[in-house]
């Protein structure tokens, strides 16, 4: 199972985290992680190659585990658009995840709850 977890602070997404395979078939035929994987790395390549905002990005792929952190401050515009793609990325990563419930579950974590 794949879980991404989208992480939130102060009213805003300011990250996710991707970890695990989906499990949905054997590697190279896996149409759950092919989307999951594509979807994530539109997303990536946009804010940081179009853009050009140096998210710190992590990647672990023995683990199978892909991490995005946006960086703390952002003009509003860069923030904005950010936003509009990563709740973009969450809504999409949503609708699988009801369509492919034993292979795919999001999560959204508050971070401000965790005082």
């Amino acid at each position: 199972m794949t879980t991404v977890t989208f992480h939130s602070g102060s009213g805003r997404l300011d990250g996710f985290v991707v970890e695990g395979h989906s499990g949905y078939a054997e590697a190279g035929s896996d149409i759950v992680c092919a989307a999951i994987s594509a979807a994530v790395g539109l997303t990536e390549c946009t804010i940081n190659e179009v853009m050009g905002l140096g998210a710190p990005v992590k990647a672990k792929e023995e683990s199978a585990r892909i991490s995005l952190k946006l960086p703390p401050k952002l003009n509003e515009a860069s923030d904005n658009l950010c936003q509009a793609l990563l709740t973009g990325l969450l809504v999409y990563l949503q609708a699988m995840g009801e369509e492919y419930p034993d292979n795919l579950i999001v999560l959204l974590q508050d971070d401000d709850d965790e005082d």
